[in-house]
């Protein structure tokens, strides 16, 4: 297995690789997990390594989305991690799951580590998560993980509702 950058305990989370493009493809195929993305599916396995090639962001900010792997069975859940959005100089917790692992706390277990990483490790002052307001297990997650609400924003003209934590000193 990669590196493990974070562990909880049911979970693994590590830098996504070429090697689970089959997993991001399946993924993002399901029309209910991408529903309130914005995003559209990859149109093949092939798409989806080459978008995984591509992420820069480990190597740019040292973090990242992360794929979620089960300690248990080492299935490929989804992923989580933080994101860095410099046009607004903004961080964010993001998440997404295989719909088969709904229901079962990963989410929110694997943001929690998330977020104490972002603020413990790399000492980010404030994380954002952000929701499309009809997703409301999303925005259940954000409320679970301590986020707060902060305000409703219209991102290329989809309105999201924004919720924000900070560290103690921000």
């Amino acid at each position: 297995m990669n590196k493990i950058l974070l562990e909880t305990e049911r979970l693994y989370l590590r830098e996504m690789t070429p090697e689970d493009a089959e997993a991001a493809y399946l993924l993002n195929l399901d029309p209910e997990v991408i529903r309130y993305t914005g995003d559209d599916p990859f149109e093949s396995v092939e798409e989806a390594k080459t978008f995984l090639e591509k992420y820069d962001h480990y190597q740019k900010y040292g973090f990242g989305r992360w794929g979620v792997i089960l300690k248990a069975t080492g299935e490929y859940l989804g992923w989580c991690g933080l994101k860095y959005t410099p046009e607004l100089d903004e961080f964010d917790i993001g998440y997404r799951f295989m719909q088969k692992f709904w229901g079962f706390g990963y989410a929110t277990e694997a943001a929690e580590a998330c977020l104490q990483y972002g603020f413990e490790k790399l000492k980010i002052p404030a994380i954002v998560g952000r929701a499309i307001p009809e997703n409301s297990a999303s925005v259940r997650v954000l409320e679970k993980i301590g986020l707060t609400y902060l305000e409703n924003r219209f991102t290329d003209e989809t309105e999201e509702v924004i919720y924000i934590k900070k560290t103690l000193n921000a």
